[in-house]
């Protein structure tokens, strides 16, 4: 099954060097990073940041290396990680898989 899966992280370096990380392993084929506002509840407390979000394009069975990838990596305690299966154009999703598997 093909998907991404969407992280967010605190900073531009600490995304890049998760993104260049999951495509140099071949765990990704592709990852987009943008900036978003996030708000969100934390240690009981309501906060904003500026972070950035990455959308990892991957096949499902390299979730499980994704997730010790990235929290390996990743600047926070709880890094947000969540897998969604997608669907498209096929050769596109066979490029994917073809790209984010050994």
């Amino acid at each position: 099954m093909i998907g991404v899966v969407y992280i967010t992280a605190g900073s531009k370096e600490n995304a890049s060097e998760i993104a260049r990380e999951l495509v140099a392993r071949r765990l990704a084929a592709c990852v987009n990073m943008f900036p978003v506002f996030s708000v969100y509840r934390w240690n009981e407390e309501v906060e904003e940041q500026n972070e950035i979000a990455l959308i990892v394009k991957t096949d499902s069975s390299r979730l499980e290396e994704i997730i010790e990838t990235v929290s390996s990596l990743h600047s926070y305690d709880l890094p947000a990680i969540e897998f969604w299966e997608v669907k498209g154009e096929q050769e596109y999703l066979d490029w994917v898989h073809i790209n984010s598997s050994q």
